[in-house]
C-alpha cells in the first residue's frame, strides 16, 4: 500500500471511528483547512529551482546539524512535519524510515524538522526507531524562511487544546505556529531540485517520488558543487 493510500485510510478512519468529536469542532477544522488552502501560502513557499535557506538546528540528542555540513556530504532530503501529536506526521515519518536505506544508498541524507522541543523529538525517534535526525525548529523560524510557517486561528487552537495536544508544552511556548507539510530534495549546490508542499495535513510526499527525484540528480557534481566552502556558506546563509 502506498503512503497516499494509508493516509486516505487514516482520514476515513478518523471520520467514521471518532463520532465523539463534536460537530462544531469538525466544522472549525474543515473551515480552517479551507481558509489555509485559499490563503495562497503553498504557492508562496519555496519550491523547485529556489535556493534552500541555511539552518543550524538541534537534534533530539542535543547536537547541532547545519544544512551546510549536510551538503558537504551529498544531497539532502528535508521534510517538515507538525509534530509527534499528529497521526498523519507519524505515518509519513514511518514511511520515510521504511525508505531510509534507499535514500542513503543514493548518497543522500534525510532530516526531518518540526517545531517540537528536543525531548519530544527524542520520544518520537525512539518510538518509531527512526534512523535519521529529527531537528527542533522552535518558533518555526526555519519553516518561515522556507515560506511554510503559519499561525493557527484561535478557534482551531482551542479545538487542538480540547484534544489534549498541549502544543504550548511540546512547541516550547510557541503553541500557535506550525509548518505546512513539505518535503524538499536539495542538491549539493544548495538548490531545491524537487519539492512537495500542501496545506492539507492529511496529504504528504510519496517516498517513491522523492526516490525518483534523487535518481534524477546528476551523478557527477556540477561546477557549482565545487564552490569553496566559504562561498557556499554565503549562498546558504549560514
Amino acid at each position: 500500500m502506498s503512503l497516499r493510500d494509508e493516509l486516505v485510510a487514516l482520514a476515513e478512519s478518523f471520520r467514521t471511528r471518532h463520532p465523539e468529536v463534536p460537530a462544531a469542532s469538525r466544522a472549525v477544522m474543515e473551515r480552517a483547512a479551507r481558509d489555509l488552502a485559499a490563503s495562497g501560502q503553498a504557492a508562496r513557499a519555496l519550491r523547485t529551482g529556489d535556493r534552500a535557506p541555511g539552518f543550524r538546528l538541534p537534534t533530539a540528542t542535543g547536537e547541532t546539524v547545519s544544512l551546510e555540513t549536510l551538503l558537504d556530504a551529498g544531497p539532502v532530503v528535508l521534510t517538515f512535519y507538525r509534530g509527534a501529536w499528529c497521526p498523519y506526521c507519524n505515518l509519513a515519518l514511518r514511511a520515510l524510515q521504511q525508505q531510509h536505506a534507499g535514500i542513503t544508498a543514493r548518497g543522500a541524507r534525510l532530516v526531518a524538522v518540526s517545531p517540537q522541543i528536543p525531548d519530544e523529538s527524542l520520544t518520537l525517534a525512539e518510538k518509531h526507531s527512526l534512523e535519521f535526525d529529527v531537528l527542533s525548529d522552535l518558533g518555526s523560524d526555519t519553516a518561515a524562511r522556507y515560506g511554510l510557517a503559519f499561525d493557527l486561528p484561535d478557534d482551531l487552537a482551542a479545538v487542538y487544546d480540547s484534544f489534549g495536544f498541549d502544543l504550548q508544552h511540546v512547541n516550547g511556548g510557541h503553541s500557535r505556529t506550525l509548518p505546512l507539510p513539505a518535503t524538499y530534495v536539495i542538491d549539493r549546490d544548495g538548490v531545491i531540485r524537487w519539492s512537495f508542499i500542501d496545506t492539507d495535513y492529511t496529504v504528504r510526499a510519496e517516498p517513491a517520488d522523492l526516490l525518483a527525484a534523487l535518481d534524477a540528480l546528476p551523478s557527477a557534481e556540477s561546477p557549482g558543487a565545487a564552490l569553496r566552502k566559504e562561498e557556499r556558506q554565503v549562498l546558504t546563509g549560514i
